[in-house]
């Protein structure tokens, strides 16, 4: 059964900041709290963008 419990609770407030630039960063306009009135389509760009810079980042910690 899947858990709500956060492994690291300090990380939030980060990975909070990681969304909201990714999300400027592909024009979907978030907001702090609840964001359920997004299309999936925006959600999914969001969520996109965090992963690609998340690729990068690994990739240039490889070199």
């Amino acid at each position: 059964m899947a858990s709500n419990k956060h492994v690291v609770p300090e990380a939030r407030e980060a990975l909070d900041r990681f969304k909201m630039e990714a999300a400027s960063e592909v024009g979907v306009n978030l907001k702090q709290g609840y964001n359920g009135d997004l299309t999936s389509k925006q959600a999914g760009s969001v969520g996109g963008q965090m992963v690609k810079k998340m690729i990068k980042a690994y990739e240039d910690g490889m070199k």
